[in-house]
């Protein structure tokens, strides 16, 4: 199989960096992009400017193709938006790499040659076949790289939309809205706005609603947690070594305390009601909102693994990684920013020669780095290559959070949270940043 190509699917930062780094091991890939860019998911949040600086932001088997082409390297200290990564970085990436990228191309299964996931016979021997649409790819080997952006979160606090949540579409959004859109700001000023979620997309729309709320009188949010606490939601501030991400968390809370964002916490979405004031959600437990105008979900992703379904992949019952990978970033286990280092051998599965990596290895777990899926692909792509002591070989320190220690999902009951369900920041010390979903 050594004359098939690797199939890489997305065109995001793992998969043009895994391509990258197959060219470099002499090896053919082939790059299949749904969308008609490189970059495409990082074109729809291009508005946000990411928490990791240039620095940690360009793999370094794509830097050295680029800079054959005689591609500039963006200084590494400034902090880019996601247009600029796209713009200055994985679309010169793609076109340094030329026909071996193909976009507007949707993959839609992948399979063993001739078998589906109950035969035993030819898993070792017989070739991947890749579909997209009525073409059939023959594949040495798979990696995907295609991540979460397309199958978001729903409100719904037991992981599926809310009663009312579908048919209440038009006033919900899952993105992090672009307020310098004369359209979005007019949608949202002057408005009272429901922000769902506790990670980095979520503070950062807190960031630009509370601007707004201050630039414009009526404009009221009200941020919703399912923890019982605000505990450490707001992370590590200036102990955080990545010190974009730590100062997001103190930006968010700043307008927090200055009474910009009201916090609800304990509160697990059941129902969507439109009402004539506007939508009432209500909890679980029976709580009920104020009615609101808009309501922006930003509760974290999910993987679509429908087209993988004739592979044999050994998948975490809780997160849907690897399971090799699952207790490494597991959010119920730890808060610690430091996750391992990671390759080859945790992202393996009983199926030989296929991958998840990126974003799309995490599962449902959050807080992914470009740099953990840099080493990710480094090291499939050596062992893809033949090479398993390179492959083994971590080659790569993560920086820290500055929060550790068992904060888990819900880390505090809301009866014991000094409020449950509807209580303020109040006191605690608010802080908002201007970081991204990296």
């Amino acid at each position: 199989m050594e004359h098939l190509p690797v199939v890489v699917v997305g065109a995001g930062p793992a998969g043009l960096a895994a391509a990258a780094h197959l060219v470099e091991r002499g090896l053919e890939p082939l790059v299949l992009e749904a969308g008609p860019v490189a970059g495409a998911a990082v074109a729809q949040w291009h508005h946000v400017r990411l928490f990791s600086a240039w620095s940690e932001l360009v793999d370094p088997a794509a830097a050295r193709l680029l800079e054959s082409t005689g591609w500039q390297r963006p200084d590494p200290e400034v902090y880019p938006t996601g247009q600029q990564w796209a713009q200055l970085y994985l679309q010169p990436l793609a076109k340094a790499l030329g026909e071996r990228v193909r976009f507007n191309t949707q993959v839609t299964g992948v399979a063993r040659r001739g078998r589906d996931r109950v035969v035993d016979a030819g898993r070792d021997s017989e070739p991947l076949t890749v579909h997209a649409g009525d073409e059939r790819i023959t594949a040495r080997a798979v990696i995907d790289a295609s991540g979460t952006w397309s199958t978001p979160n729903p409100l719904g606090g037991d992981g599926l939309p809310a009663a009312g949540e579908v048919a209440a579409a038009e006033r919900i959004t899952y993105r992090v809205p672009d307020l310098s859109d004369a359209d979005v700001r007019a949608r949202y000023a002057g408005k009272r706005i429901v922000v769902a979620g506790s990670g980095h997309s979520a503070l950062t729309a807190l960031v630009a609603l509370g601007q707004l709320a201050e630039q414009v009188r009526g404009t009221k949010v009200v941020w919703l947690l399912r923890r019982g606490a605000v505990g450490n939601v707001f992370g590590g501030g200036d102990a955080d070594q990545l010190p974009a991400r730590g100062a997001l968390g103190q930006l968010a809370q700043a307008h927090a305390r200055a009474g910009y964002v009201d916090t609800v916490t304990g509160f697990r979405t059941a129902e969507v009601e439109q009402t004539a004031d506007g939508l009432v959600l209500t909890s679980q437990d029976g709580h009920r909102l104020d009615p609101v105008d808009e309501v922006v979900v930003l509760t974290g992703f999910r993987p679509d693994l429908s087209w993988l379904s004739e592979l044999r992949l050994e998948l975490d019952a809780t997160l849907q990684a690897p399971v090799a990978l699952a207790p490494l970033i597991d959010p119920n286990v730890h808060s610690c920013g430091t996750v391992y280092p990671h390759g080859v051998k945790e992202l393996s599965h009983p199926e030989p020669n296929v991958y998840l990596v990126g974003m799309k290895s995490y599962g449902r777990a959050p807080t992914f780095l470009a740099m953990t899926g840099y080493e990710q692909v480094r090291s499939v792509v050596a062992a893809i290559a033949g090479d398993r002591a390179s492959a083994e070989r971590v080659e790569l320190v993560l920086p820290e959070t500055g929060i550790c220690g068992g904060a888990g999902v819900f880390d505090q009951p809301a009866d014991d949270a000094g409020g449950g369900c509807c209580g303020t920041v109040g006191a605690q010390p608010v802080t908002l940043s201007v970081g991204a979903p990296n």
